[in-house]
């Protein structure tokens, strides 16, 4: 693939980027750097490779669900001065 300044000004507009004169002069060798090793790993022969969906095996960590008891809700108010009719007083915002 020829990456030149015509292929950076399509990139630049399908990204709806409008780049300077001066930007594609700096863009255009970093553009052609990142098709160059794009086009390194295509030549990486992977027939025989299974397809990894994640790299790290994920496994459930989750702990098994059990009822249990709950703060009352004098217990969950005895120690804040906020409280009204029963519930969290929050501060005004209007």
């Amino acid at each position: 693939m020829e990456v030149d300044k015509e292929l950076l000004k399509h990139v630049a507009e399908v990204a709806r980027l409008e780049l300077t004169e001066k930007e594609i002069r700096e863009f255009l060798p970093q553009l052609k750097e990142i098709i160059e090793a794009f086009s390194e790993i295509q030549k990486v022969d992977t027939k025989n490779t299974r397809p990894s969906y994640h790299p790290v095996e994920l496994k459930n960590h989750v702990r098994e669900d059990r009822a249990a008891s709950c703060l009352t809700n004098e217990d969950a108010l005895k120690n804040t001065e906020h409280r009204k009719d029963g519930y969290f007083r929050g501060p005004r915002i209007l």
